[in-house]
């Protein structure tokens, strides 16, 4: 296991959640690091993603002032901050990494990705 995501659980609309990412054997400061989500009957999809060079960050429109991506390289982690959670954020959340710089536009294809931790199921009730 090279990544373990955690943080996930319960809540209701309105609240927040942190989402966590350790790497295990592995160090993120120097990978390309994403968190996807998915739905139940519905495909994964890109929520959020930090490039290894240079730290910026993308968001898809969906959560794009709610969440925010951030590393800690002490800690060897890579967080996701979800605010304002909304029942539509109901879902099984996955980080995901790559090795190195991605470019810009693999960055939310999921097939850029060759790492991935285990999910951790977030639930917002209305």
């Amino acid at each position: 296991v090279q990544l373990q995501a955690s943080g996930g659980g319960l809540v209701q609309a309105g609240a927040s959640l942190r989402l966590s990412c350790a790497g295990s054997g592995r160090t993120l400061s120097t990978d390309s690091v994403a968190w996807f989500r998915q739905a139940p009957g519905k495909e994964r999809e890109f929520v959020a993603g930090v490039r290894w060079r240079g730290g910026n960050t993308y968001y898809a429109d969906s959560v794009k002032g709610r969440f925010t991506i951030s590393r800690d390289n002490a800690e060897n982690t890579v967080y996701l901050q979800m605010s304002s959670l909304k029942p539509e954020d109901t879902a099984v959340y996955y980080c995901a990494a790559k090795s190195g710089q991605i470019i810009l536009s693999s960055l939310r294809n999921e097939l850029s990705y060759d790492y991935w931790g285990q999910g951790t199921l977030v639930t917002v009730s209305s």
